[in-house]
């Protein structure tokens, strides 16, 4: 088994760190609590980075999930705006992807140029008030109508919705078959009938701003339908597959960047007449962060592989979810604890990387849920 990238991979990987560095300086705290403008948008896709897992016919990179997750790893760790990196992860794995596996050929030309280059932004519209870990009933209904469907209901906690020219969002068509009455739809923001809340105030990823959606008598035509009426549940967790593991790439770099800011605070600072490093309260602390970090990173690894192979990934991707979720949170308040009063400050953005870890265990499925996944998965 190879463990090591190649030449090319290497580089790639460090271009990306260099290009996000120049990009989104760490030294620039001004953008820390605001929404992110279209002109980061735009620059992320003057990157490739909006389009990566996207075929280059429709301009995308046309990477696979593992080369895919290094670019991702190399955004989370150069961009300190974690809401920023969580935005577009959300736009190309949650939104993207499911146009190119289960869109018609129309509405992939129609959408993906303008999503990889950043001229759209893409807000994926599945959580519901009521329905959060448990998606297999939406209260939002699409109903046949002549040449579509007419969508109602109201969608929650959208990701980039505030800003979004085009939401990918899944609502009810058959009542009565539960996860298999489920439809996947595209629906741009300027269609009669689609209203966009204003952003919600959260504790962590303040970048990225999430908003409700409301739908009423809303028509979207056949051709802007995902797969089959009734797959919306199956596009779903294929996204989810993708989301779970190339998206939990950016918290991998950004643990990354957590081991060296500590490294470097750790050596630097004294007290009591010497380093912090000599204090074994704190390098063990980090070492405690690195092990997360290289566990973590080889789980998703391994999930991202699974998936190129075509294998049966649910496993993988689960326990890679789960890994570096709870670890980029154990690490992140471990990181505050070796600034101390310093990492309760904004200065070295150590309490914006707390507060950004604080969601991961929650969206793209719960820890909980992971856990629930893992054990269907052995059997108990």
């Amino acid at each position: 088994m190879d463990f090591g990238w190649n030449d090319d991979q290497l580089a790639r990987y460090e271009k990306t760190l260099s290009d996000v560095r120049s990009a989104f300086p760490f030294e620039d705290t001004s953008k820390a609590t605001v929404h992110y403008q279209r002109e980061d948008w735009l620059r992320l896709g003057e990157l490739g980075l909006l389009g990566l897992s996207i075929p280059t016919r429709y301009g995308g990179g046309g990477f696979g999930a593992l080369d895919t997750a290094h670019h991702v790893e190399a955004l989370g760790r150069g961009c300190a705006e974690t809401g920023l990196v969580f935005g577009a992860s959300a736009h190309l794995f949650a939104c993207a992807m499911p146009v190119v596996d289960f869109g018609s050929e129309a509405l992939r030309d129609q959408v993906l140029p303008g999503i990889c280059t950043g001229e759209l932004i893409a807000g994926n519209a599945m959580t519901e008030a009521d329905a959060g870990s448990d998606v297999s009933q939406l209260s939002v209904t699409a109903h046949r109508t002549s040449g579509g469907w007419l969508l109602n209901g109201e969608k929650s906690f959208v990701s980039n919705g505030p800003q979004a020219d085009l939401f990918v969002t899944y609502g009810t068509t058959a009542p009565n078959a539960g996860h298999f009455g489920i439809t996947g739809f595209v629906v741009t923001r300027d269609r009669p009938g689609l209203t966009v809340g204003a952003p919600m105030e959260k504790m962590g990823l303040l970048q990225c701003p999430a908003g409700t959606l409301r739908f009423n008598d809303c028509f979207v035509s056949d051709t802007e339908t995902l797969g089959e009426p009734g797959q919306g549940g199956t596009i779903f967790q294929h996204s989810m597959g993708w989301e779970r593991s190339c998206l939990f790439a950016g918290y991998v770099g950004l643990m990354d960047r957590l081991v060296d800011q500590c490294v470097e605070h750790a050596r630097a600072r004294r007290q009591f007449g010497r380093r912090l490093t000599g204090f074994q309260a704190v390098s063990h602390r980090i070492a405690e962060m690195k092990l997360r970090t290289e566990s973590a990173r080889l789980l998703l690894y391994r999930a991202c592989w699974e998936m190129e192979q075509g294998l049966p990934a649910t496993l993988s991707i689960a326990l890679s979810k789960l890994a570096v979720s709870e670890g980029a949170l154990s690490s992140a308040l471990d990181a505050v604890r070796v600034f101390g009063g310093r990492g309760y400050q904004r200065a070295d953005r150590i309490e914006a990387a707390l507060r950004d870890t604080v969601p991961s265990v929650l969206f793209s499925g719960t820890s909980d849920i992971q856990h629930e996944i893992i054990t269907r998965e052995l059997g108990i």
